[in-house]
């Protein structure tokens, strides 16, 4: 029988036992009182550590040294910089991030590959290394720093996004936590902003990779805010065994941790989507009855990533043809006669056909701040949920002047 997940308030990347963190500013981003630009996540027993990756074939060797971490199987923990990306600065990127990693190992007493290392912000600018060095020693370690580093990895983010839940496994508590970031660049293709993900169970190495494959293609693979992937995307989990819990595959317990994990990444996942550049709304897209789960989920990112339904959504326009559209062009297959779409649960088409409706009605039930579609396709048993936003003036404008 499944454990009960619970979510812990205020909960952190170190809700889970024996993981500590902290941040400073070094001034890689121009100064706030209040802001923070590097950052340290680190546990206290070794991991077993999965990871999923950008796919961008511009990729920045922050990620390069992070997944040469994940292969060494052994891994302590990551430091991240915001405000500069560290990518297509040649070979001193690579340089540059091992140096990182290894100021990192220096300061908290590890092997240097035990650390990964992460940067996000602008493309095409050399890491300040001179800042990193001077500013890594004011890093305080706690495990109340939890916080701390999830602001430290923010870059166009208005809010930090963190989640952290427990279940009982073997008569004792199983914590699993996460933060994340990405306001921008972001689209499903893998895996679309920065993640790191806690736990303090003790998970087999394989088991914890298949599993985050798994979860991310359903939440981080099936959102979208501006149709560009980044070149630093990472999803990192690492698992200590602090509980003194171990989980495995086709177990009751290894699947309550499977769905605990889905749970903290479908939030998120929903959350960096709320947090859009200039966005509004956010827009839940769920696409029922497919052929298969790859063509339902086709069919969701298509309507969800699509300029088009993202501008009628932040008119309130319940202009359903974009949506069609979107479904139409996505190459999941269905039948035109087939289909039923509903926004905020009202029935627009039915069988191919439209369906009347009290347009007012449709337009005031489209003014909150979310807005839910549903296609039915009707010809197979596949299903699937994409999340996407508006697209407003603002985010156009932001964009415009972003390192002006």
């Amino acid at each position: 029988m499944a454990s009960e997940i619970t979510v812990i308030p205020n909960g952190s990347v170190t809700s889970p036992q024996g993981f500590t963190a902290g941040a400073t500013y070094a001034g890689i981003r121009a100064y706030t009182p209040d802001k923070v630009d590097l950052g340290i996540l680190f546990s206290e027993q070794p991991t077993t550590a999965a990871g999923t990756y950008s796919t961008n074939k511009i990729l920045s060797p922050s990620v390069t040294v992070t997944k040469e971490s994940v292969a060494g199987g052994v891994t302590r923990g990551v430091i991240v910089n915001s405000g500069c990306a560290n990518c297509a600065v040649g070979d001193q990127g690579y340089t540059d991030a091992q140096e990182m990693a290894s100021l990192a190992a220096g300061v908290l007493g590890v092997d240097p590959s035990t650390m990964a290392a992460s940067s996000t912000g602008i493309i095409g600018v050399e890491l300040p290394m001179g800042l990193i060095r001077n500013a890594i020693g004011n890093i305080e370690q706690s495990p109340d720093g939890g916080h701390d580093f999830a602001r430290s990895i923010l870059t166009t983010d208005t809010v930090t996004k963190e989640i952290a839940v427990s279940f009982s496994a073997g008569g004792k508590r199983v914590t699993l936590a996460g933060c994340a970031k990405g306001s921008g660049m972001i689209h499903p293709n893998m895996a679309t902003m920065l993640s790191y993900l806690t736990t303090d169970a003790q998970v087999d190495a394989a088991f914890l990779q298949e599993t985050l494959g798994v979860v991310v293609d359903s939440t981080f693979n099936m959102i979208d805010i501006d149709g560009d992937s980044s070149t630093n995307d990472t999803v990192l989990l690492l698992a200590n065994g602090a509980s003194g819990v171990t989980l495995s595959k086709g177990t009751p317990e290894g699947d309550t941790f499977t769905a605990a994990l889905l749970e903290v990444c479908t939030h998120l996942a929903r959350e960096m989507v709320r947090d859009g550049e200039g966005a509004t709304k956010l827009i839940e897209v769920t696409v029922e009855g497919a052929e298969s789960v790859s063509d339902a989920r086709l069919a969701a990112r298509s309507v969800a990533s699509s300029i088009l339904v993202k501008t009628a959504i932040h008119g309130n326009d319940p202009n359903w043809g974009r949506i069609i559209m979107a479904l139409g062009k996505s190459g999941a297959e269905m039948v035109e006669k087939n289909i039923g779409l509903y926004i905020n649960d009202i029935c627009i088409m039915e069988s191919g056909l439209p369906i009347p409706v009290f347009r007012e009605s449709l337009i005031a039930s489209m003014q909150g701040t979310e807005v839910r579609i549903l296609a039915k396709l009707n010809i197979g048993s596949g299903a699937a949920t994409g999340w996407g936003c508006n697209m407003s003036e603002e985010f156009v404008t932001f964009n415009s002047a972003y390192t002006t």
